[in-house]
């Protein structure tokens, strides 16, 4: 089995190519047997409580190879221990969390976007939050990946999305060092801090532009926005019969005393509403273009600052976050509220994702 550590390489060629021909590394020679190694894996800190697939070192190379990239390419460096993160590596843990080796590119692009620093990964990785990287896909690589996106497609759905959410996880905890209870300081944690949070956006069936595109990828390309996660938050409705009325229900929502958004000054905070397609086809035939939507969010989201006790209001208004009208927007600006349609058709629900304070989304083709 190939170690979760640094590799070399070198490029061999002759009249008939190139070869990659892979130097030694650190190995460790275990059992196949997946009960002797999750005891292995287990007792050295490399795993998070559930099965792990024994990395063989022919299943690393065919991950190396089908991430069109040298095993020892550096990706990243990753906080909070800046532990250097190679293909390998990446490999290495995509192998143990049982995610497809087609997904290489997207793990690859993904660990890219988390190290922009708007993203502020050490930020997440350490916090008392429970806030998790979410990585929200485009472009074809949906569907040739099996990503979800219809019903079920935030958990329940049996297909890779867990798995490839894992593979980031692991290599979090394995590469980052992130460590719970020593450098993690998250209070509570989330499921997502083990399976991680992997969605498509449902593009057929989205009355606008994909996520990806309007943030700046050309139309078409597989593309992957990071956005942190402090979990998801259900937005149910009966009775609005127009995108108006809908609206207003999600974005009052949204906006709740306890959330991050609302600590201290503005810091770049921003939120993700993901909403079905049904209420998406209603909404937008009230607002055709998603920046009407953001805007009405927007507005939407914010609470009068006499809902806070005195303590807070002084607070707030110290932080500059109290408006003429005596309101407290949840986030700075409509370009905040990210929007994205997925989930299945049984209508009444919308979902949120609130973020941890100062971190902003990423996207990155791959």
């Amino acid at each position: 089995m190939t170690q979760p550590s640094e590799l070399a390489n070198r490029v061999d060629c002759g009249p008939e190519g190139c070869q990659i021909d892979w130097l030694a590394s650190p190995r460790v020679e275990v059992d196949d047997d997946p009960v002797a190694f999750q005891k292995l894996a287990t007792d050295a800190g490399w795993g998070d409580g559930l099965p792990l697939i024994p990395p063989r070192e022919a299943l690393v190379r065919e991950f190396v190879a089908a991430s069109r990239r040298f095993p020892d390419e550096l990706l990243a460096e990753l906080p909070p221990r800046n532990g250097r993160c190679t293909v390998e590596k990446v490999a290495v843990n995509a192998v143990m969390a049982g995610a497809p080796a087609a997904a290489m590119p997207l793990l690859c692009a993904a660990i890219e976007a988390m190290v922009d620093p708007v993203f502020n990964l050490f930020a997440l990785n350490t916090t008392t939050s429970c806030v998790v990287p979410g990585v929200f896909v485009n472009g074809p690589a949906r569907h040739e990946l099996g990503i979800p996106f219809s019903a079920g497609c935030f958990g329940g759905e049996a297909g890779p999305g867990p798995a490839i959410g894992r593979a980031l996880r692991l290599v979090m905890r394995n590469v980052g060092g992130q460590v719970v209870g020593i450098s993690s300081k998250s209070v509570f944690g989330q499921p997502g801090r083990v399976t991680g949070i992997v969605v498509g956006e449902w593009e057929e069936r989205s009355p606008w532009a994909p996520l990806a595109k309007r943030r700046g990828v050309a139309s078409g390309a597989d593309a992957l926005t990071v956005h942190g996660c402090t979990g998801t938050i259900d937005v149910a409705d009966i009775v609005a019969d127009n995108g108006v009325d809908l609206l207003a229900v999600i974005g009052k929502s949204l906006a709740f005393a306890g959330t991050n958004a609302f600590i201290g000054a503005h810091h770049g905070a921003e939120i993700m509403v993901a909403i079905a397609p049904p209420w998406a086809t209603l909404i937008a035939s009230a607002y055709p273009d998603v920046e009407t939507v953001q805007e009405m969010l927007w507005a939407h989201a914010a609470l009068p600052v006499g809902w806070w006790p005195e303590k807070h209001q002084r607070a707030a208004h110290d932080n500059g976050r109290v408006d003429g009208q005596g309101m407290v927007h949840l986030v700075e600006s409509p370009e905040h509220m990210l929007v994205m349609v997925c989930g299945g058709l049984g209508n009444l629900h919308a979902l949120a994702l609130h973020s941890f304070g100062p971190t902003r989304a990423v996207t990155r083709a791959f």
